[in-house]
């Protein structure tokens, strides 16, 4: 797939926007890090996802850095009234998996899974 524009993603976002409540937000993380390490590959296959396996309920954005640089590229997936998940290492293929089982499925993904729930600041 190729890249998108600043337009392209406007029009897929307002569609998502327009969509039900979202129950799952998908986070890609696009910090510097990430974007050295393959991150526009794995955003790419998870928007082909959406377009091919369905995205109703589903909100997909990007984000900074996640403050697990080598670790990177990594998603974050967060489903209503579940822990949100961490995905590490990733690729395209993984990322599809991840959006075809987690996403999708309700079952997160444990062998690319960085961790679970979220952190807290005191």
């Amino acid at each position: 797939m190729s890249r998108f524009d600043a337009d392209s993603l406007r029009t897929h976002h307002a569609g998502l926007r327009r969509s039900q409540t979202p129950s799952v937000l998908v986070l890609v993380h696009l910090g510097t890090c990430g974007v050295a390490s393959g991150a526009q590959e794995v955003l790419d296959a998870i928007l082909g996802a959406a377009g091919e396996l369905g995205s109703a309920g589903v909100a997909i954005k990007t984000t900074g850095c996640a403050g697990f640089c080598s670790s990177e590229p990594m998603i974050t997936v967060e489903v209503a009234g579940a822990p949100p998940v961490k995905y590490r290492d990733l690729d395209a293929v993984k990322a599809r998996r991840i959006y075809s089982e987690h996403v999708l499925g309700g079952r997160p993904v444990a062998e690319y899974a960085l961790g679970a729930g979220c952190e807290s600041t005191y």
